[in-house]
């Protein structure tokens, strides 16, 4: 009977998890994208110093172009990721190589991958939310992105 109570109990838990997991994953609005929208509010209110802020973001702009980020190692795999830019925006992200050798690794990253691409793609950088239940593919992700931005920051630079 204890051994059945404290099963039930461990049970209860990890179902819990796995409900706040799914909430954070797909109902709570990233603390990246809230962060955006406040600074770009903050910037429509602040035009008047339009002349500092182009500067801002002329240094910012990334060079047209197809880049390659650095393959990152992971416990699972490697993680490579390639990004097209256009207009100095981020318009493409490609992933090279993720962890897939095993079958929860393959599920995992068919769910994570996306979601990733998609904050990138909104976010036009590498501060990007990990993914729950994929924490080192992301962190493989962001570096390796964070590698390929950097190449595109040195190419405008050089320009």
């Amino acid at each position: 009977m204890y051994r059945k109570t404290i099963g039930f109990l461990l049970a209860l838990a990890v179902a819990l998890a796995m409900v706040i997991d799914t909430y954070i994953l797909f109902f709570k609005k990233p603390a990246a994208v809230e962060s955006a929208a406040a600074s770009s509010n903050q910037r429509s209110a602040a035009s008047s110093s339009s002349s500092s802020s182009t500067t801002a973001t002329a240094k910012q702009a990334l060079k047209d172009g197809t880049y390659t980020g650095k393959s990152v190692d992971t416990p699972h795999g490697a993680v490579q990721l390639q990004i097209v830019v256009r207009a100095g925006r981020i318009s493409q992200v490609t992933t090279l190589a993720y962890p897939n050798e095993e079958r929860r690794s393959e599920q995992i990253n068919a769910q994570a991958l996306p979601i990733l691409k998609e904050e990138v793609l909104k976010s036009q950088s590498a501060s990007v939310q990990l993914v729950s239940g994929a924490t080192e593919t992301s962190t493989g992700f962001k570096d390796s992105l964070q590698n390929a931005i950097n190449q595109a920051k040195e190419s405008q630079a050089s320009a």
